[in-house]
């Protein structure tokens, strides 16, 4: 087996997954305390965003990282509603400058 010969794409890109997936947890948490349910509409833009640029690419891997993104963005939006809930079942802690139900 000669090493020149494999494909490391999917490793590359299993690898960029996960750090995608592992940055829109603080994300998600941060955006809701500092801006609430506000941060919907950020993750909705730069998931639409992504979603034109994954388009565009010529390069596979450009395109699928970009799409990742995109769409780790769009479940972003999912995420903030239950983090809303979560911070008020007390599981996070409030931001004192908004006012929650």
């Amino acid at each position: 087996m000669n090493f020149n010969d494999l494909n490391y794409y999917g490793i590359a890109l299993g690898a960029i997954s996960f750090l995608i997936i592992g940055l829109f947890h603080p994300l998600v948490i941060k955006g809701e305390y500092y801006l609430g349910k506000k941060m919907a509409w950020v993750f909705l833009s730069m998931g639409l965003i992504a979603s034109i640029l994954s388009l565009m690419q010529e390069s596979t891997f450009i395109s699928v990282s970009l799409g990742v993104f995109g769409f780790s963005s769009f479940w972003g939006i999912k995420e903030i509603f239950e983090q809303i809930e979560r911070v008020e079942e007390g599981k996070f802690p409030k931001n004192p400058n908004r006012e929650y139900k």
